[in-house]
């Protein structure tokens, strides 16, 4: 019992892991999840997107990334910067608006909310009379106005968001400057739209739902001129000289209007229909962009053919007589163009157009002939086919990383070579010390290669599989393209794809040796495909093997889908990682456990219905191992045809109940009292062991019964004392659901006659967890307490040498507990109960290594993630729990399901189909944006411009103001001056100061910091290198 009790209270141990250990939730990589709104600052040159759940998130270049979240989870439904100015006012679907602003705090900037505000309607008056519908921030940055469904444009002084009511813009005083006959015909219900003459921001557009438009003089409150549309309207917007005007209409078709001396306009200059005659779905959205060499641009939104293109999700870019429907994959929440922000340039000469679909981030170059799409070095859709798995390797050799970014820069051809267009802030964080690759397999049998080194996550590689083999999709490849004469001129734009030509071919495990570039990839079906990485295009069959894993055992018949077909002719593979053989299991049932070891050119598989081993050097399989159970008949149902028998289900739970009932029971007790004795003791034991140990309990043993329980759940290469002491060997090591642990002692040849001869195998231990938890991980340290190291990573001097000398010892991690075997006797030395009184069950574990953020300390720790969502970590080789953080919601079963960890203390877990979330562990090691935002500096004349608009609204709301606080004004004076001469000599007192500075920031938290508040821990760190 000695090795159960509980350790005394150590503060050095104490100290040492606030050296190794934080918890941070430090970026989040991807596409935002259901996005509802976007924003851009041409000054900033900064780009804000919101989404349904509440968030805000800003980007610039790459590196520059912000994130906010509202107290409230509304949707954020409008976004709007403040001009030249480091703020953003966004609207959500509760109609509150909210100001928030990017202020620097130690260096760099952070998002803050500043103020909400809700337009309050008047007493007795409808929720529509302040439904606010649109918003333009002025010029001037002192003012909002607000578009509501009633017809009023309120306005709202900022940064107070206080109403300014003597300056609303009614319907009725709009009314007064309509002809009768317009009037009488149609009402003016909501504002569309309000925009500010770009040439003089004392004049606003505002644009209504029946079709008038209104020019509309801010100085004298006065209509200066009106367009009498008789289409609902859309959207309006200026040319850039603000000489005219041009609207967009639901019936698909935009208009022209000239901005003359005339107060009346009842007929525009132009109005076309493109895509007409027939019936046409509303045109959301219109810019006019003006050149200096050639004819403007106009580009719109919707305005489809209703009958034959109404699902079309396109934007239409016209420029001359050249035409093109851009058809996005989802649906288009917004977009904007990026042209010359110089306010006194004579055109716009537009560069770019940033498109904001449902599922993915678009950016087309407006320069560059035929319109090509710019690659995204943020905001990529990870999910463009669903991720199914992923794998994480740190610390990428040079060579093997060239020789990928080489192979994934002759698949971006297509793409333009035009710089990202979206350049605002600096990036401060220092470069990554390390390349780190994240690979995600996908539903449709691709494998994508990420650069997850840094804050951006950049895809730099994509690899298929669907090549190996005949699939239905091969027929239809060229069903959807358009001939040059198609009319509307559509042009497919956009990477997501959710749908999978044949759902056999999703990837499920992905082994990758980052020294030799042997990659190992395993899907759905069965199938398993050895690949090596060639730097040139080739042309060959490729070799496969079928392997049984029932090895013709009677009475078993699988139920599943049926295996992939082959190519039987020779497949042209493009340079990359290329196929080389094919093992197929049969069973073709998901293969659960993968693992390559490239020194011995071997490779282990595993499904629910056994394992084997395969030499890929001979291409020939080595052995096979059944771990099927007689009950295990819902393992040959597979996949996608499984249903749980209700009766087996209660049965099984009825027999565990009595067998609890019979192990509790005292064995060989007769009489009363003996019994009373007995119960006592084991009271007094009970309660004494629980006080020793309060976080673990008794572990029921599981039934042999209990299905899949040949489920082979985890694989592992070591070279090791298997049979006896004296001499170690390569062994293969292998976990199933139902707590059963081979071990098999293999004989690899020597190299020199390693093509020649055949790689053996015998069975040397199966052990067998008396509690018959599945087995989640199998480990070996070696003489001194430390794991083995990776395949060549010894070779390659990245790595010291193991310790063949002392004993080694075998790390078994089943979901319930932890336990450590003596070899090659196996017998128990050490157990950690993991399982506490509310079932935390082991879902994920790695072995990581944590240095100090001190010192040049560093220690191996196993990192846990359980079934309620936290992550622990455990000391190595004596399992002394650590620390325990909160990670994940329990309820996100797919986010525990998804978690993948790092080498060094990160980790990645999915948040929405569509987002990574990265974490960190350590202190030394941690990666996230950090970035600094400059306030633009205006010029004086735009300045002024920008001011003079409203210099007379403020003054007289100032007089006002400043009339009905008269009374008291001089002892408010006085008042006044001795605060300032105070606030002076507290302004200037360095240590007053200090204290403020320090009191700001504890109050007021940035959206990172509420999510996870960080533990100071001598210097902070971010990506390993110290600040």
């Amino acid at each position: 019992m000695r090795r159960f009790l509980r350790p005394g209270h150590d503060p050095v141990r104490e100290r040492l892991k606030r050296d190794l250990f934080q918890f941070n939730k430090t970026v989040e990589h991807g596409f935002p999840h259901q996005p509802s709104a976007l924003g851009y600052s041409p000054s900033l040159r900064l780009m804000a997107i919101g989404t349904r759940s509440g968030a805000i998130k800003l980007y610039g270049s790459p590196g520059v990334e912000f994130m906010g979240l509202h107290q409230e989870n509304n949707a954020v439904i409008q976004i709007c910067f403040i001009p030249d100015q480091c703020q953003l006012v966004t609207l959500l679907d509760d109609n509150s608006l909210h100001l928030w602003s990017l202020k620097q705090c130690n260096g760099v900037s952070e998002l803050h909310e500043e103020e909400r505000f809700t337009l309050k309607a008047p007493p007795g008056a409808p929720p529509s009379a302040t439904r606010i519908t649109t918003l333009l921030p002025h010029s001037s940055t002192e003012v909002l106005y607000l578009g509501t469904e009633s017809g009023s444009v309120f306005v709202v002084q900022l940064p107070s968001f206080r109403v300014l009511e003597e300056k609303t813009i009614t319907p009725e005083a709009v009314s007064q400057w309509v002809t009768d006959e317009y009037r009488n015909k149609r009402s003016f219900e909501s504002v569309e739209a309000i925009q500010e003459n770009p040439r003089n921001p004392d004049q606003i557009l505002i644009g209504y739902n029946q079709g008038l438009i209104v020019l509309w003089n801010l100085t004298t409150n006065q209509a200066i001129c009106h367009f009498l549309g008789i289409q609902q309207l859309e959207n309006v917007s200026w040319r850039r000289d603000g000489c005219e005007i041009i609207s967009c209409h639901n019936d698909g078709s935009y208009s022209q209007w000239s901005v003359s001396g005339d107060t009346k306009q009842s007929e525009p200059i132009q109005s076309k229909q493109p895509y007409g005659p027939f019936p046409c779905k509303a045109i959301s959205k219109i810019f006019w962009q003006t050149t200096k060499k050639g004819p403007p641009y106009i580009i719109f939104q919707g305005g489809m053919p209703r009958a034959s293109y109404g699902d079309r999700h396109s934007i239409s870019v016209i420029f001359g007589n050249q035409q093109t429907a851009f058809d996005f994959t989802s649906r288009v929440i917004d977009f904007f163009v990026i042209s010359n922000v110089d306010p006194v340039a004579e055109f716009d000469d537009p560069c770019a157009m940033v498109v904001l679909a449902d599922e993915e981030l678009v950016v087309i170059d407006l320069k560059t002939p035929g319109w090509p799409v710019i690659q995204s070095p943020y905001l990529v859709s990870l999910h463009c086919s669903a991720i199914t798995c992923s794998h994480h390797i740190s610390n990428i050799p040079l060579k093997l990383w060239e020789r990928i970014i080489s192979a994934g820069s002759k698949q971006n051809s297509h793409y333009s070579s035009t710089s990202w267009p979206i350049g605002g802030g600096n990036n401060l964080a220092p470069d990554p010390p390390q390349r780190d690759l994240l690979l995600t397999g996908h539903e449709d049998g691709t494998v994508r290669f990420w650069d997850a080194s840094g804050v951006c996550l950049r895809l730099l590689y994509k690899l298929g599989t669907v090549g190996v083999f005949l699939t239905d999709a091969d027929h239809n490849d060229n069903s959807n393209t358009l001939g040059e004469d198609e009319w509307p001129p559509l042009r497919k734009v956009g990477s997501f794809d959710p749908y999978s030509d044949d759902p056999r071919l999703g990837v499920q495990k992905i082994y990758l040796c980052k020294y030799s570039g042997y990659l190992a990839i395993a899907g759905t079906a069965g199938q398993v495909l050895a690949m090596e990485l060639n730097d040139e295009e080739a042309e060959h069959v490729v070799e496969r093997t079928l392997v049984d894993l029932l090895q013709d055992q009677e009475g078993y018949r699988w139920k599943g889908h049926e295996k992939l077909k082959f190519r039987e002719e020779p497949v042209r593979f493009a340079a990359g990682f290329q196929p080389f053989v094919l093992v197929q299991c049969q069973p073709p049932a998901v293969v659960t456990s993968l693992v390559l070891h490239s020194e011995w050119k071997l490779m282990a598989f595993g499904t629910s219905h056994g394992f084997g081993l395969f030499d890929f050097q001979q291409k020939r399989p080595v052995f096979v191992k059944c771990t099927l159970h007689p009950s295990d008949q819902l393992a040959l149902e597979g996949p996608l045809s499984r249903v749980k028998s209700l009766k087996k289900s209660l049965r099984q739970s009825f027999r565990r109940i009595r067998r609890s009932r019979v192990s509790k029971r005292p064995a060989g007790v007769r009489s009363i009292a003996e019994v009373q004795e007995a119960n006592s003791k084991f009271d007094h034991d009970t309660l004494h062991e629980m006080e020793l140990a309060p976080i673990q309990r008794k572990i029921e043993a599981r039934s042999a019964e209990d299905s899949f329980t040949g489920f082979v759940r985890t694989l592992y290469f070591a070279d090791t004392y298997l049979r006896d002491s004296s001499r170690h060997c390569p062994s293969l090591w292998a976990g199933t659901n139902g707590g059963t642990v081979y071990a098999y002692s293999l004989r690899v040849p020597p190299v020199e006659r390693r093509g020649e001869e055949h790689v053996t195998a015998a069975q040397a231990k199966e052990i067998q967890l008396m509690h018959r938890a599945p087995v989640v991980g199998v480990l070996i340290l070696d003489g001194r307490n430390v794991p083995l190291p990776e395949p060549l990573e010894v070779a390659h001097d990245l790595s010291k040498s193991p310790d063949m000398q002392g004993s080694h010892q075998l790390l078994v991690i089943s979901e319930e507990q932890f336990k450590v075997f003596t070899l090659p006797k196996v017998s128990s030395k050490l157990k950690l109960k993991l399982t506490a009184v509310e079932g935390c069950r082991v879902r994920k574990v790695a072995v990581a290594n944590f240095g100090s953020c001190k010192t040049d300390y560093s220690e191996n720790n196993l990192v846990i993630l359980t079934n309620l969502g936290d992550i622990q970590i455990v000391s190595l080789p004596y399992l002394k729990p650590q620390v325990r953080y909160g990670c994940i919601r329990k309820e996100d079963v797919s986010g525990i399901a998804s978690c993948v960890f790092t080498k060094y203390g990160q980790g990645f877990y999915l948040i929405s189909p569509s987002e990574f979330e990265r974490f960190s562990l350590s202190t030394r090691w941690l990666v996230e944006p950090r970035c600094l935002v400059d306030t633009p500096v205006v010029t004086r004349s735009s300045n002024s411009r920008c001011r003079s608009g409203l210099d007379k609204t403020s003054m007289k709301s100032r007089s006002s103001d400043k009339s009905s606080k008269a009374h008291g004004e001089g002892d408010e004076q006085r008042v006044r001056e001795k605060k300032n001469v105070m606030e002076h000599a507290l302004l200037n007192d360095e240590r007053v100061l200090k204290e403020i500075q320090s009191t700001l920031e504890g109050e007021r938290l940035s959206y990172g910091e509420r999510n996870s508040r960080r533990i100071a821990v001598g210097n902070r760190l971010s990506n390993g290198a110290a600040e």
